[in-house]
């Protein structure tokens, strides 16, 4: 027995239509990409933001502003203007956990070099896609990036192929491939269809309450059962209730536990004992 699927999907579109508003973005790193109208300027705001999206919130702001700052209004004509050693030289003191200046200045680097050949990282992305499966057009877009940034891995971009739940990357292309109130897009050769859940704690904990998962490590296994969970309910944008949901435990107003009530799950539903 599982919750009924019409029932739920007009109890997640209420929650949609409640909480997917810019008034619920921060604080989250994606609130960056609105200073960008121009693609090839925000698929590189993006990265950075998160790419840095580890550890507690106000340093990955903090990180993401000292990164995106010095980069002016448009960081891909700044990333492609001085090459490498300018860009090492920009970023030589900075560190934000795992993730030294160096590696940081190797990676904007290959963005340039990639838009250089591609036009942009959409479309880099794009051209792998019709060949490949979702996750393997996504670990070859991070090798792409690697290569040409001549790194054998990177703290900002985890290998899917690696079993990682790789929420970073998934929260990447969340933001540059849907396009409403909260997430810009930009993107227009991948569908939203094609996109995988990005997995933190507060999304791994309303896959269990839906009774999508019944797993207790994050890894991509677990990505794809939630997505599956969803896709179910909205084919079409599987993410679609992802900033939504995530609001939960994110915004200090808001109780992860308050989820089930605002769906109308009881605890003794089936689905949510999942």
């Amino acid at each position: 027995m599982s919750y009924d699927q019409k029932e739920l999907r007009s109890a997640l579109d209420g929650l949609y239509t409640r909480l997917n508003s810019r008034e619920f973005v921060h604080p989250d790193p994606l609130e960056f990409l609105y200073r960008y109208p121009h693609i090839i300027d925000r698929e590189i705001a993006a990265l950075v933001a998160s790419g840095l999206a580890y550890g507690r919130v106000s340093s990955i702001l903090n990180g993401v502003q000292v990164v995106l700052e010095p980069l002016g209004p448009h960081p891909a004509v700044a990333v492609a203007g001085g090459g490498r050693a300018a860009l090492r030289e920009l970023y030589s003191g900075f560190r934000y956990r795992f993730t030294t200046g160096d590696e940081l200045a190797s990676l904007l680097d290959s963005v340039a070099i990639v838009q250089s050949e591609y036009g942009s990282l959409g479309e880099m992305f794009s051209s792998l896609l019709p060949e490949k499966t979702y996750r393997q057009t996504c670990d070859g877009f991070v090798r792409i990036l690697l290569d040409r940034a001549g790194l054998a891995s990177s703290t900002l971009l985890p290998l899917p192929s690696k079993g990682s739940a790789c929420k970073r990357l998934n929260l990447f292309l969340r933001w540059m491939v849907r396009d409403d109130e909260v997430d810009p897009g930009g993107w227009e050769g991948v569908s939203p269809s094609e996109l995988r859940i990005p997995l933190d704690v507060h999304m791994h904990r309303a896959g269990k309450l839906l009774g999508f998962t019944g797993r207790k490590t994050a890894g991509w296994k677990t990505v794809e059962e939630i997505t599956s969970g969803f896709r179910e309910i909205c084919p079409e944008d599987p993410v679609k209730y992802d900033f939504a949901l995530t609001r939960f435990g994110i915004r200090n107003e808001m109780d992860p536990e308050d989820i089930a009530e605002e769906l109308g799950i009881g605890v003794s539903d089936p689905i949510a004992e999942g």
